[in-house]
């Protein structure tokens, strides 16, 4: 999300496919030592679907404890980020977070939500056009780990506010962390987005996972239902459905554990058998128990987190939790 590619993008219908990059990515990852799916590829129809089920899980509190942290502080919140701002949502998916802080924001000028699930963004791009018929919406359908072209307002705002929800910054590896959060901070700075004439210094609204009792963070990865280990292996359908892979789902089990060195969850698809696995024209060896990294979720002690972002280039300003500190929803400004 650098400056220089922040330009008009074409309408959702008219974005190419990454079919290309999905295959390469996965030829890479699983040819690696230890084996690996970037966890972006989660995210097809299905897979986002899964996950609206995972978050409304008795076990998986980290939804519904940023939203009640969002519901508790949204008069705050909305202090903190000011009037007429542009809002830059990334991974925001159905909205509901967003919806909640939107309601609260003082004549906002403009959101820009930015999902990889097109079907997901059309579906909340439509409803938030009805419930703020009076706010310019521009969804942009892009992957935003990836330089994400921005559209150009037809509203100038006095600055703009990146909000990234959800915790997925835990999703990066630390130096991969610092890396996205300096891009973000580019584009929080009124020089960052020349077309839009920003006046003021932008800001970042981010969640957080933050560090708790191991047993709390694995029974959120591994509920009794099974529906993260149907999200999970849900990954290995989409390879044999968009990738003409032959993965036997009944072959393979979902875990995940807690790395309290690492201070993450890692989450695995572990080979019952030994086989050989085909994806595209290449051949794949899994021996008994071997395993594929399909994501890590970091946790952070609030501290940790300002610390990160202040070298990424942010001043942290604010950080609102819950009563038991299971969550953070943080404020920083670009420094």
């Amino acid at each position: 999300m650098t400056a220089e590619t922040l330009t008009a993008i074409p309408p959702v219908s008219e974005l190419p496919s990454a079919g290309s990059d999905f295959l390469e990515a996965i030829i890479a990852g699983l040819s690696s030592n230890p084996r690996s799916v970037p966890y972006k590829y989660f995210y097809d129809e299905r897979g986002a679907a899964l996950f609206q089920k995972i978050c409304e899980l008795p076990e998986y509190y980290i939804t519904r404890t940023e939203i009640d942290i969002l519901d508790r502080n949204r008069a705050d919140i909305a202090s903190c980020l000011g009037p007429n701002i542009e809002l830059i949502g990334l991974g925001t998916g159905a909205g509901t977070k967003t919806r909640i802080l939107i309601e609260a924001l003082e004549t906002p000028a403009v959101y820009i939500p930015v999902d990889i699930s097109e079907k997901q963004l059309r579906e909340s791009t439509v409803l938030f056009r009805k419930i703020f018929p009076d706010l310019e919406i521009l969804p942009v359908c892009a992957d935003y780990l990836q330089p994400v072209v921005l559209p150009s307002p037809s509203r100038k705002a006095v600055r703009n506010v990146v909000y990234f929800p959800g915790s997925t910054i835990g999703n990066f590896e630390p130096t991969e962390a610092e890396e996205f959060l300096r891009r973000v901070a580019n584009v929080c700075r009124p020089n960052g987005l020349p077309a839009v004439a920003l006046t003021e210094p932008g800001g970042l609204l981010i969640g957080a996972d933050l560090k708790k009792d191991p047993r709390v963070l694995e029974a959120a990865y591994n509920d009794s239902a099974g529906v993260t280990a149907q999200f999970n292996l849900n990954l290995l359908d989409r390879l044999n459905r968009e990738l003409g892979a032959d993965f036997d789902l009944d072959q393979w089990r979902h875990r995940a554990i807690y790395n309290s060195t690492a201070g993450r969850i890692e989450m695995h698809l572990i080979s019952e058998i030994d086989q050989f696995v085909h994806v595209n024209d290449q051949k794949f060896h899994f021996r008994r128990g071997e395993k594929i990294i399909t994501e890590f979720s970091y946790k952070y002690a609030p501290e940790d987190f300002a610390a990160l972002a202040g070298k990424a280039g942010f001043e942290f300003v604010r950080v609102w939790t819950d009563a038991a500190r299971l969550f953070g929803v943080f404020y920083f400004t670009v420094s």
